[in-house]
């Protein structure tokens, strides 16, 4: 393997050579070219190193990133506390736990190489080729027996503090650990990250030797989601800084706020050491989404977002304007927001779940300037941290006019002191080499102090295997472990910057996340706020409502529209219509049964209807049973008491039917229905058909002078036949309109709102026998109105006329109301009784008076005509005649008790006014509406 690795270096050495060639021509100092590197156009920078059996090489950034206008010279800016040189210190607090540990590495000792990344990919690449450096110009053919050259001499031993590293701990950015990545995995160097967390960095095909402590920004995007949905946020802007950190969590972070419906009002990225100008114009165009899109997710580098506040302090904005929710690269530094607190007030932020190093603490605040020799850029930062200058040293700042105390010990690095945020994810990376390390020796080296020769040199595709399989308990007491993808669980910490009096402010724990489960104190995070942040662009819809998208809008701007009554929501953007019969529930979420209605024996209206109805058939059945018991009475008699028992029938009927209307609907009730409506009408209107002719063809017959027949049809069976005649007709119309259309309880709806149970009368099955039974009443009424003028003992058709005009007007009536209106079934059931109680009362009160009040009056002598009848048609005369004149068409009897007409040889006629019977008929004529009464 270690073959390969050579051919692998020496391939780079012929790729980088004249790169290499030209870094040895710029070294001004033969005796430092193991202490400093040189790059072109680049100062030289200092390395920290630890002499050991395994070497580690670790960046840090010991400084802040180049400003934009010095990116292309490479130049580094102030030196940084927490990620810098606290990361120094833990690298060699960490190596002096592990060589000091007896069962972690017995017996084999590490070292450490350590250079300053700058938080800058160019800057990280040039030190990373740095640490193999020597290897790419000094490796020889083994055959050649040199493997080394010191100074130009070749030497088979490697010179001081300059053995091959083993892994590389770092860097903390994601964008300069893929850049790292790109070349430690030419050589099959395993790179462990401490605060990397890039996506891609998770893809083995592409980066097969990186590995992490930390957890992928995929689990960040989630959880910084689970925030902004717990608070229903679904309308904010995103910001990220440029590279590959931030494009990549953004992206996640995007893809998934798309899977949960959420809406990005505007998304920017930016350089973190962009110029002022550019973040000014970002703010402004976030403050165009304002007041909707009030929250602001960045997924920022710490700078980044300090640039963003920066630019809140120039512009004026207020902190509670905006909400910012930032990622880990913001975490809980304070140097992110110190100054722009108040700008950064209520931020939401992510922090890597980790506890303080209580040790590190320990041996980080005994540090001296005097002692800390191991550390090059110690004595930078001392004067940094402290604003003082060491007079006459080599890194003498001059620009701080205070002189350092040094040794006197004024200067305490007690004072402001905060732990890096990360320093336990460091240390655990370390720990992890270590471990992956020990791992390898006790299987490749059993049993044998030190390293053997598998291990000399360490083969590092070998060692990528052991890490990967590494388990142990990490500072912090959580276990650290590695997945396929060289990840490890997400825990984070959510942290929120709140004022704690006094005009200052803390970073406080308001919840946490846990491999996918959140935990928010909702009153520790809004405790100093009045109201809840609100980040919508469109307010949700009320119950009934749905989302109607505005043309070019987000999914997350909409205009609510109420659904139509009979709609129920089927989902947020569309209604759905009930079917026929149905309506929504209180929910509007589901269709259920309209109720079904129907007439109810209980109903005002039902309850009138039966009650005239039972009257009717009290009175009805009382009418008969007096028909009955005086029907060889001159009144019962006169009247056609056959037809008059017809009329009777059919008035019986009618009372009957409301039952059959106002029943529940079965199908027996739908039968009797269809049959009784027409029928009942039928049977009075033809028997008073047949009456109302009879009686205007019997005074017709008296136009003629000269009576020679008498007129035919004239009997009471032959006047029961054409009444059951007609009947007949009616009935087979109604059978065959049933045959047609059988009667069924059907549904009825009147409107979407309301379905009624009802028999399944057509137009034609309800039109076409109220259309037969119209045609009996306006003959009826017809024959009636010519028989008006009778005598007044023979005024049967005077009643019978005003009976037949009031019908016209109830069913005129019941035309419009029945075909118009919803309330067929009330409305023909009172028509039907009103009808029958107009005939009955009509008709019959009359006779009953005179059978049950006048029993003098029902004699036959009342009912026989002896004045002139007169006609409707004719002439008209005989009423203008004398009753001289009249007196001589007297009917004289003979012996043989006939009358006879006097001939015209008597000098006599049959004169047309008076109403007479032919001599052969043997008997009289009453005047009792058109029956013969036998002697």
């Amino acid at each position: 393997m270690w073959n390969m690795a050579r051919v692998n270096m020496g391939f780079l050495a012929l790729l980088c050579l004249p790169t290499l060639f030209f870094d040895v021509l710029v070294l001004s100092h033969k005796s430092n070219i193991y202490e400093r590197s040189a790059v072109p156009r680049a100062a030289p920078r200092s390395v920290a190193r630890m002499d050991g059996d395994v070497i580690i090489g670790a960046l840090f950034s010991v400084h802040h990133q180049p400003s934009a206008e010095k990116v292309a010279d490479r130049k580094c800016g102030d030196v940084r506390e927490q990620y810098g040189i606290q990361r120094v210190e833990a690298m060699f607090h960490a190596l002096d736990r592990i060589n000091a540990d007896p069962f972690l590495l017995p017996n084999i000792s590490l070292g450490c190489e350590i250079r300053d990344s700058c938080w800058h990919s160019s800057v990280a690449l040039e030190q990373s080729i740095e640490f193999i450096r020597d290897s790419l110009i000094s490796i020889r053919d083994d055959k050649d027996g040199s493997k080394w050259c010191i100074d130009g001499t070749p030497s088979n031993q490697p010179p001081p503090s300059k053995k091959p590293i083993a892994g590389v701990i770092g860097p903390g950015s994601s964008s300069v650990a893929i850049q790292v990545q790109n070349l430690l995995q030419l050589f099959n160097i395993p790179q462990i990250a401490y605060s990397a967390t890039s996506i891609d960095l998770s893809d083995k095909t592409l980066f097969k030797y990186f590995l992490r402590v930390v957890p992928s920004d995929t689990l960040q995007a989630r959880a910084m989601l689970d925030i902004v949905k717990r608070y229903n946020w679904t309308y904010v802007s995103a910001v990220h800084t440029e590279g590959n950190y931030g494009e990549s969590g953004m992206e996640a972070f995007k893809e998934l706020a798309t899977q949960e419906g959420l809406c990005i009002a505007h998304s920017d990225k930016i350089y973190s050491n962009a110029g002022e100008k550019h973040f000014d114009r970002l703010l402004k165009k976030l403050r165009e989404r304002l007041p909707k899109a009030r929250v602001v997710v960045c997924f920022c580098e710490g700078m980044t977002v300090r640039g963003l506040l920066m630019a809140m302090r120039r512009l004026g904005v207020a902190g509670g304007e905006f909400l910012l929710i930032g990622s880990d690269g913001w975490a809980d530094r304070d140097e992110v927001v110190e100054g722009y607190e108040q700008e950064a007030e209520g931020g939401i932020t992510m922090k890597l779940q980790s506890e303080e190093v209580k040790s590190f603490d320990d041996y980080f605040l005994k540090l001296r300037l005097d002692t800390n020799s191991r550390n090059p850029w110690f004595p930078e930062f001392w004067q940094y941290r402290f604003q003082c200058r060491l007079a006459g040293h080599p890194q003498e700042m001059k620009k701080y006019k205070k002189v350092c105390s040094g040794d006197l010990g004024n200067e305490s690095l007690h004072e402001n002191y905060v732990q890096d945020s990360k320093m336990g994810f460091v240390i655990n990376a370390i720990y992890a080499m270590a471990h992956g390390l020990h791992d390898m020796h006790s299987e490749l080296c059993p049993s044998q102090p030190g390293l053997c020769e598998a291990m000399d040199p360490i083969d590092g595709s070998k060692l990528l295997d052991y890490l990967l399989k590494t388990t142990f308990r990490g500072v912090s007491g959580e276990d650290v472990y590695f997945d396929e993808n060289g990840d490890t669980p997400g825990r984070y910490d959510i942290m929120n910057l709140q004022s704690v009096g006094d005009g200052s402010y803390d970073y406080q724990q308001v919840g946490s996340w846990h491999e996918g489960i959140l935990n928010i104190d909702d009153w520790k995070l809004w405790m100093n706020n009045s109201d809840m942040v609100r980040s919508v662009c469109s307010e949700p819809c009320s119950r009934g409502q749905i989302k109607v998208i505005r043309k070019g809008e987000v999914s997350c701007c909409w205009i609510c529209t109420t659904c139509k009554d009979n709609e129920i929501v089927r989902d947020e953007f569309t209604c759905q219509a009930c079917d026929l019969g149905w309506w929504p529930d209180d929910d509007l979420e589901g269709c259920v049964p309209l109720p079904l209605n129907y007439l109810d024996w209980s109903d005002v209206e039902s309850i009138v209807a039966v009650c005239l109805s039972c009257v009717g058939i009290l009175v009805t059945l009382w009418v008969i049973l007096i028909f009955v018991v005086y029907r060889d009475t001159p009144v019962v008699k006169s009247s056609s008491r056959e037809l008059c028992y017809i009329i009777l029938v059919g008035v019986l009927l009618g009372y009957i039917c409301p039952f059959t209307l106002i029943a529940y609907p079965t199908v027996a009730s739908c039968y009797l229905q269809r049959l009784l409506v027409g029928l009942s009408a039928a049977m009075c209107y033809s028997a008073l058909v047949t009456k109302t002719n009879r009686i205007a063809r019997i005074l017709a017959g008296s136009k003629k002078k000269i009576c020679t027949k008498k007129p035919r049809f004239m009997s009471a069976w032959a006047q029961v036949f054409i009444s059951f005649f007609l009947i007949s007709l009616q009935l087979i119309l109604e059978i065959t309109l049933i045959i047609l259309e059988p009667p069924l309880p059907v549904k009825y709806y009147p409107s979407i709102r309301e379905v009624y149970l009802i028999c399944n009368t057509s137009t034609v099955g309800m039109v076409a026998p109220l259309g037969y039974n119209g045609l009996l009443i306006m003959s009826c009424t017809y024959y009636a109105f010519k028989t008006r003028n009778v005598p007044a003992n023979f005024n049967e058709a005077k009643y019978i006329a005003f009976t037949m005009y009031t019908t016209c007007i109830i069913w005129l009536a019941f035309v419009p109301i029945y075909f118009g209106s919803n309330y067929k079934i009330i409305t023909t059931s009172f028509s039907v009784s009103l009808s029958v109680t107009v005939a009955l009362g009509c008709m019959f009160s009359p006779k009953m008076y005179i059978i049950i009040a006048k029993p003098e009056r029902n004699v036959r002598s009342a009912f026989t005509t002896s004045d002139v009848v007169r006609m409707h048609v004719g002439d008209g005369q005989a009423a203008q005649q004398s009753k001289s004149i009249l007196n001589m068409f007297r009917r004289k009897k003979n012996k043989n008790g006939s009358t006879k007409c006097k001939t015209p040889s008597e000098g006599g006629e049959c004169v047309a006014q008076t109403v007479c019977a032919c001599e052969e008929t043997g008997s009289r004529l009453e005047s009792d509406g058109g029956h013969q009464a036998t002697n």
